[in-house]
């Protein structure tokens, strides 16, 4: 069995709304345990729990959400020693195109280290039916590579 951790944070609700869509993507796969916890619920024994990640955020002010990057300043030099190396994904709402936010996320991962295994999903402007079953498949791609060992 492996483990997918889904950690993000939603103010507005349209990450949330990605995360669960993701979520029950993960779901269909067999032999793939999956959790979803907000970024300031999540902690280092999530990460150790994991095989692999998948980070939602809203890009905020042309980043990663605070509560993102508070569970990464929580959890980084925690997670040295137990040199992690987990296969990750990002789901990110934006209005803006996503790509500040990627961007910063991708630079913090190097050091734990993940390995990015996928292009991000971003979703621009309002949360649509589409971009809840693009969720869906990320998430269900995500647990398939997991159970098959590709990641």
């Amino acid at each position: 069995m492996k483990n997918l951790l889904i950690v993000y944070h939603s103010q507005s609700g349209n990450t949330q709304q990605l995360a669960e869509s993701a979520l029950a993507g993960c779901q269909q796969e067999s032999g793939v345990d999956s959790k979803l916890v907000r970024a300031f619920d999540a902690v280092l024994d999530d990460l150790i729990w994991a095989d692999g990640l998948l980070f939602g955020t809203p890009e905020n002010f042309g980043t990663m959400s605070g509560a993102l990057k508070d569970f990464f300043d929580r959890t980084y030099y925690p997670a040295e020693p137990h040199k992690l190396n987990l296969a990750y994904g990002l789901f990110i709402s934006a209005e803006n195109d996503g790509t500040g936010a990627v961007r910063d996320i991708d630079r913090i991962a190097k050091g734990y280290p993940l390995r990015k295994i996928s292009e991000p999903l971003i979703a621009t402007g309002t949360i649509t039916p589409e971009h809840l079953q693009q969720a869906e498949e990320f998430g269900q791609a995500m647990a398939a590579g997991l159970a098959l060992g590709i990641f």
